[in-house]
């Protein structure tokens, strides 16, 4: 059953492929590419700027500290002069904490400095990669368009493609119909020639020997017709044709007469 099911899940995943394959566009999966890039470098870009925003910060507090510092520093020496060494000890001990938090400030801007600058780095070096992608990308669908185009003229010129396969397909049934249609024509006439068929529309039991015999006959009753009438007509009254024919043999001969 196992290896029955191994068999069957790699089947599935191959007709998958194939599927995928076919309805894949490789310039809609670099198109897809390219914007993931440009998402990917705005969220850099995005670090970069959230990692500028807190250096910021600390760059004001430490400003603020620093001010602070100068301010206490100030305020110690004017308590010293007024005899008040307690205040003065107080400031400095202000100023002390204020120092050490400073240093701390320092510390974090330093790591933000070098956070940001490798940041930026990385951002550069990330555009540079999706400027040349994307001039890459325009160029392979450029190939693959031209590469398209020239395959389906060359299909529809060699009758390979899908469509131009269909018709002539088409016109080869419809040339194979007219010959064989064409041949069956032929053959039926050799047979009705032949007399192995009879025509269809003449009267039933009637063939070539039959309407001959039937045209000699009629050819008969007509001379028979003819004959009958002449026998009606009066003895005076001579045919047109028998007059015609004794004004070419010319007046009886007189030796015959006397």
């Amino acid at each position: 059953m196992t290896s029955i099911a191994h068999r069957m899940a790699t089947l599935f995943r191959t007709k998958a492929n194939k599927a995928l394959d076919r309805a894949e566009d490789p310039r809609e999966v670099l198109d897809y590419s390219y914007t993931q890039q440009q998402e990917m470098l705005q969220k850099v870009r995005r670090g970069v700027a959230d990692v500028a925003t807190s250096r910021k910060r600390v760059d004001l507090q430490i400003n603020q500290l620093r001010q602070s510092s100068g301010k206490l520093e100030g305020q110690a020496q004017q308590a010293l002069a007024a005899g008040r060494e307690d205040l003065a000890r107080e400031a400095l001990s202000r100023r002390t904490a204020v120092a050490s938090q400073l240093t701390d400030l320092q510390t974090q801007q330093a790591s933000l400095q070098a956070e940001e600058e490798k940041l930026t780095l990385a951002s550069q070096r990330l555009q540079a990669k999706v400027d040349t992608f994307r001039t890459s990308k325009e160029t392979i669908k450029a190939r693959y368009t031209a590469a398209e185009a020239q395959t389906r003229i060359t299909e529809a010129v060699t009758g390979i493609g899908e469509e131009m396969g269909d018709v002539g397909l088409a016109m080869q049934r419809a040339e194979d119909k007219t010959e064989q249609l064409q041949a069956r024509a032929g053959a039926l006439d050799e047979l009705l020639a032949s007399g192995a068929l009879e025509d269809a529309t003449l009267p039933a039991g009637r063939d070539d020997i039959q309407a001959e015999l039937e045209r000699v006959t009629a050819g008969q009753d007509v001379d028979k017709e003819l004959a009958r009438m002449k026998a009606q007509l009066p003895a005076s009254a001579t045919p047109p044709a028998v007059e015609g024919r004794s004004a070419e043999q010319g007046p009886p001969d007189q030796e015959a007469t006397s």
